[in-house]
This record gives structure tokens, sequence and C-alpha cells, in this order.
């Protein structure tokens, strides 16, 4: 992309843009998003040094954060692409990526503060990255991180449950652990967490259904059901409908009626 158009475009409406790819699971999108929002800042930066150089006034062009935070969010969210498409190299050089951050010079206190957000960030990633690939001796680790950092709680059980299922590993003690140690983790998420929620309970039922507890995966399929239905995405409550289609038959009679309940709020 030219560099004149680059420096049209505003970091903070390229994020949002890329926050959109990520909800749409467009892994493509979100590459390409985030090789433009960093090629962008890369040219603010250019300027600003330049002009600094001359003694000149800064761009005009107005970020919400400094630009080490778009970076960041860059490389991180090319880490997410990377790791959903399976490309599991290109993900670990995205997680070194963003957590080296400070290798960046003269950064002020703020912005040392976004360099470490991203380093504890880029910790959690790396576990839960190889949790996915297979590493069950870095469980332990992971849930110390987890109960250390209790925001990533539930992604982190969407984690280790989606493992646990591709890998053959029985993690109930793990979750009963982490559930009765971390809260918000059923209807009380707000709005802003609803993916979170979703992503989690139709992981959950996944596992309930591997471990050949039906009734409990059709409980936490209706919970993404119902997550799914106060965001409003089709494809995800699509996906709920036909893995509870699977298993119908073992559902209780309440059961079946929350999710007539459920399918009928839809029309």
């Amino acid at each position: 992309m030219q560099p004149s158009i680059l420096k049209s475009l505003k970091p903070d409406i390229i994020v949002e843009m890329l926050e959109m790819a990520v909800a749409f699971e467009n892994w493509n999108k979100v590459l390409e998003t985030a090789d433009v929002l960093y090629q962008c800042v890369m040219c603010i930066r250019e300027d600003q040094v330049e002009n600094q150089g001359r003694g000149a006034l800064l761009p005009s062009i107005q970020t919400e954060r400094p630009l080490v935070y778009y970076i960041g969010i860059s490389y991180m969210m090319q880490g997410v692409a990377y790791q959903k498409m399976g490309q599991i190299d290109q993900a670990r050089a995205c997680i070194y990526r963003y957590a080296n951050l400070e290798c960046m010079e003269q950064m002020d206190e703020a912005e040392m503060q976004i360099v470490q957000e991203f380093k504890r960030k880029a910790e959690v990633s790396r576990y839960a990255l190889e949790i996915e690939v297979g590493q069950v001796e870095l469980l332990e680790g992971y849930v110390n991180l987890l109960l250390e950092y209790r925001e990533e709680g539930s992604a982190g059980l969407t984690v280790m449950t989606e493992a646990a299922v591709r890998h053959g590993w029985r993690v109930d003690f793990i979750i009963q652990m982490l559930e009765e140690q971390l809260d918000g983790l059923d209807e009380n998420f707000d709005s802003s967490n609803n993916d979170n929620l979703y992503q989690y309970c139709y992981q959950r039922a996944l596992y309930e259904q591997w471990m050949g507890r039906p009734q409990g995966a059709v409980e936490y399929i209706l919970k993404a059901m119902r997550a799914v239905d106060r965001r409003g995405v089709e494809r995800h409550m699509i996906r709920c409908i036909v893995v509870l289609e699977s298993f119908r038959e073992a559902a209780t009679e309440e059961q079946i009626e929350q999710y007539q309940a459920i399918l009928e709020g839809m029309t």
C-alpha cells in the first residue's frame, strides 16, 4: 500500500476493522488488516522522527493510545489468525514479537505500561498455544497463570476443554477447580463477555459429549445458545443447533422445552 494512502488512515479505525474480522473469524482478513495497521503506524512513526529531527511540530494524526499499542495489537491479532489457521510456527513468531516490544526506542512510562501488558498477554498466549498442540505437561503452569490473571479464566477454560477433546485428556478436576476459583463463568457475563461465554460453553458441550455425559452436553449447548442470542451471531447459533440435534434424544423434557423456547425467541 502506498505511503500516501497509509498516512490518510486512522489506526483506531483499522483496529475496529480488525476486531470485526476477528468476530467473523475471517482469518485471512485478520492477517491483511493487521498488516495494514502495522504499516500505517510505521508511517506515522517515520513522520514523527523526521519532524522531530527538523524541530517541527508532530503530525496532527490523533490516536486514542500510544503507537506501541497498535504495533502490539497487529502482532497479537496476526498470532491469533495464524494459530486458528494451524500455522503454529508463525503464531509462535508473532507471540515473540509482542512479548518484546520494549526493544522500541524512547518510550515513556505510559508506553512501558503497554509494553508490560503485552508481555503478560504473550505469556498467556504462549501457554495456550502449546496446550492446544498437546503439551499436557504445561497444564499445571497454565492453571497457575490463569489463577494469577483471572480475567483470562474463561478463555483459558475454553483452551483446555478444546485441547482435552482433541488430545483425549480428562480434565474434570482442573475445570471444577478453576470454575470454583474464577467468578463470572455463567449467566453473570455482561454483554462484552458474551463471546467468551459462548466459546467456553460450546467447547464444554463437546467435552461433556466426549466424556459420555450427553445431558451435560445439552445443558452447556443451551447456555451457549443463550449467549449467542444476546449477541445475535447467526452462524454461532446454527453451529449450536447442529450440535444439539446430534444428541437431542439424550436431552430431558425440560431441556427440550428450553431449546424450543430459544428457537421461538429467534423468530
